[in-house]
C-alpha cells in the first residue's frame, strides 16, 4: 500500500504564493497545511470552520460599493500622476479652509 497519494488542485498564483509565504512562517508547506485541513475535517466531520457570508456595517458596505463602482468605471474619480501632485492639491485645499 502507498504511504502517500497525490491530490492535484488548481488555484490562482497569488493565492498560492500568499499561502506559501504564510505557512513558511509556521515552518510548514502548503502540502502540510492541506493535510492538516483534511485531517481536521475528518476529525470534526465537516469543514473545520464556520462558513457564512461576511457581515459589514452600512458604512463599510457603502465604501465597498463605491470601490467596485470606481473599478468598473461606473463612478469617475480624479486621478493623479504622482503622490506629490495629490499632496500639493490636498495642501492647497487645506490652506483654503484655514
Amino acid at each position: 500500500m502507498l504511504k502517500t497519494a497525490n491530490l492535484n488542485i488548481r488555484i490562482d498564483p497569488q493565492t498560492k504564493q500568499g499561502a506559501e509565504q504564510l505557512y513558511s512562517t509556521f515552518g510548514i508547506t502548503v502540502s502540510d497545511a492541506v493535510n492538516i485541513f483534511l485531517r481536521q475535517s475528518l476529525l470534526v466531520g465537516g469543514l473545520p470552520f464556520e462558513m457564512k457570508q461576511p457581515c459589514f456595517n452600512n458604512e463599510t458596505e457603502a465604501a465597498m460599493k463605491e470601490a467596485r463602482d470606481i473599478i468598473s468605471g461606473k463612478k469617475k474619480v480624479k486621478g493623479y500622476s504622482s503622490a506629490d501632485e495629490l499632496f500639493k492639491e490636498l495642501d492647497a485645499e487645506y490652506r483654503k479652509e484655514c
